[in-house]
């Protein structure tokens, strides 16, 4: 299979460059590995079913035998064996050379009671999620998101999506090795992937083992609450009400943990910005999966059902949208946050750069009616921030999912299908 560049490859090549170590973090599936092996001189592979045992037996008697090879050195799903962890760093240490080690896990280590040290000044940490549109193909890239941060003042880009191919693309998901497949076959992965988190990968998380039952409602319910600010006694509520069962809050909290420490799901913080008047923001972080793909698979959904119920569609969307924006945001040295006020003011991301500099985005599905009501929301946020105390935003843009071309509104608002966008 050839090789599809991803955004990550860029950063791991330039992280290596000042560190002796880089761990390259995310789901299961996502392409970790096989980006490491692009630059590794040597592997390891840690879950080798015929050398797990004897990996394992082996990091805890004499690890320095498993660094041995030539350097950069892969070490894939590390985790299985902690105790790695400090010997890579001592090693490092001694070697006293950059780029010598790249990791890969798809869980956090369960014991970290096993690692003596931070790694600070050792290593350096990389999170990689599915294939945007734009790694994948499906986005001309004509739209760069550096190129508005840097001032542009005019966008031309044509997208070639129109509402049936964007709902199977949300519904496939970015997985690298369901791009290209027919698209029957493509849509199974996401299904495979859903339940080999209900009913195995959840519990490699903390060592217990989970009522899959439990963790396929608990999706589901995760699934109809993306992107919002809903406290677990709210999902213990919604899993009652629409799944049926009583499950009681630190139940939930565990389970929603586990999914976090198999990057399953993320959160997004809230964004504190200077405004000119007091108000007070709501400062908790929203979820959102990992893929869209996961959603859909936890509904039971498929392209059709998207396309039959535009509400569903809208929020599934923007969870592709927001995983779009993290890969991104991820090259620019940047992160993407949300922001929500008390008098309902919201913005669906900010993507705020490491200099300071952050940009407005509205996530629209499409349609005239949709993109005016986007522009009118990112004007008021705009028009409530300080910029005594801090800089203007670099743009504001309507972020949408059908429509044929980018352009620049009168307003000064970016309208930009999601079909040509890239970092």
């Amino acid at each position: 299979m050839n090789y599809r560049k991803r955004v990550a490859d860029r950063i791991l090549r330039k992280k290596m460059e000042g560190k002796g170590a880089v761990l390259i973090e995310g789901p299961k599936w996502c392409g970790k590995t096989t980006t490491a092996e692009q630059i590794a001189a040597s592997v390891l592979y840690m879950d080798d079913p015929e050398k797990k045992d004897q990996n394992i037996a082996m990091a805890g008697i004499n690890p320095k035998r498993l660094l041995a090879g030539q350097a950069p050195r892969l070490i894939d799903e590390w985790q299985l064996a902690p105790k790695l962890w400090d010997a890579i760093r001592f090693e490092v240490d001694h070697r006293g050379e950059l780029g010598q080690f790249v990791l890969t896990g798809s869980a956090v280590p369960p014991e970290t009671k096993e690692i003596t040290h931070s790694g600070t000044g050792r290593f350096s940490w990389l999170t990689m999620r599915p294939m945007s549109l734009y790694e994948s193909g499906e986005s001309t890239g004509e739209v760069s998101l550096k190129s508005l941060f840097d001032g542009a003042d005019t966008v031309d880009g044509a997208a070639h999506l129109d509402l049936d191919r964007l709902a199977f693309l949300v519904c496939r998901g970015g997985w690298p090795q369901a791009v290209g497949m027919r698209d029957e076959i493509a849509l199974e992965q996401a299904f495979d992937y859903f339940e080999g988190v209900v009913h195995s990968d959840i519990n490699r998380a903390d060592g217990s083992v989970k009522n899959p039952e439990w963790v396929r409602r608990l999706m589901r319910s995760l699934a109809r609450n993306q992107g919002t600010q809903i406290a677990n006694t709210m999902i213990v509520a919604d899993m009652k009400d629409n799944e049926g069962i009583s499950i009681n809050e630190d139940t939930v909290a565990t389970y929603i943990n586990a999914l976090k420490r198999i990057f399953v799901v993320e959160d997004m913080p809230a964004w504190n910005p200077n405004l000119r008047s007091k108000t007070a923001i709501r400062t908790s972080s929203t979820r959102y999966y990992i893929d869209p793909s996961i959603a859909v698979a936890a509904l039971g959904a498929g392209p059709s059902d998207l396309v039959n119920d535009l509400k569903t569609f809208g929020l599934l969307f923007e969870t592709l949208c927001v995983r779009d924006l993290r890969v991104f945001a991820d090259a620019l040295n940047g992160q993407v946050y949300h922001y929500r006020d008390k008098f309902g003011l919201e913005c669906d991301t900010v993507i705020h750069l490491r200099n300071g500099a952050y940009g407005l985005v509205e996530i629209k599905l499409g349609g005239d009616k949709l993109i005016t009501e986007g522009a009118k929301t990112l004007k008021s946020f705009r028009d409530k921030i300080d910029t005594s105390k801090m800089r203007e935003p670099a743009f504001l843009m309507v972020l949408t999912g059908i429509g044929d071309y980018a352009y620049r509104r009168e307003d000064g608002v970016f309208v930009v299908p999601i079909g040509c966008l890239k970092d």
